[in-house]
């Protein structure tokens, strides 16, 4: 049987010099991957209780938006700064090369509720962190975060510390 790292492509020296690229594309367009990857995400959610499940721009709604329909739980949207068309509560973050925005609807997110963050990659955390403030900016409690791969190298967990955090992946570099 294979595994989730069967099925992820390194694209070496992309987009930059000795960065090896972790491209779960190749982990969706097969069907038997996709199905993996969502069965292995959901076993990081066994014997949590929650509420609500989170995903960030693009990739968290990818893998999120199944999970949550597996779990019969609501899926809330987080988006880059100027898609939502309602009132929002937007938290900024520092990109490896600059700064970035990103926003939930005000009432996404009702005070007391757990919330699950689920994104498809931890690398440098910045996301990952930022989403979690938005949900706490709502009154929200983030029970845990989980992701598909994580990127070691990149101490991405550091952002996040004082979070449950899990990840399928774990890759050792950058």
């Amino acid at each position: 049987m294979k595994k989730i790292e069967d099925y992820v492509r390194t694209v070496p020296d992309f987009p930059e010099p000795g960065v090896m690229f972790r491209d779960i594309t190749t982990v969706l367009q097969d069907a038997d991957g996709f199905h993996l990857a969502i069965d292995e995400l959901n076993k990081l959610l066994e014997d949590l209780e929650f509420d609500v499940i989170v995903g960030a721009e693009s990739r968290g709604f990818i893998l999120g938006a199944p999970l949550a329909y597996e779990q019969h739980k609501p899926f809330i949207l987080i988006r880059k700064k100027g898609k939502l068309p309602f009132e929002t509560v937007s938290q900024d973050y520092e990109l490896e090369y600059g700064k970035a925005s990103i926003e939930m609807h005000k009432d996404a997110i009702v005070p007391g509720q757990r919330a699950v963050i689920v994104d498809d990659l931890i690398a440098t955390g910045g996301t990952l962190e930022a989403s979690a403030k938005l949900v706490e900016s709502l009154g929200g409690k983030v029970v845990r975060i989980i992701c598909l791969m994580e990127l070691a190298g990149l101490n991405g967990r550091d952002k996040l510390a004082g979070y449950d955090v899990k990840s399928v992946i774990t890759y050792e570099g950058k």
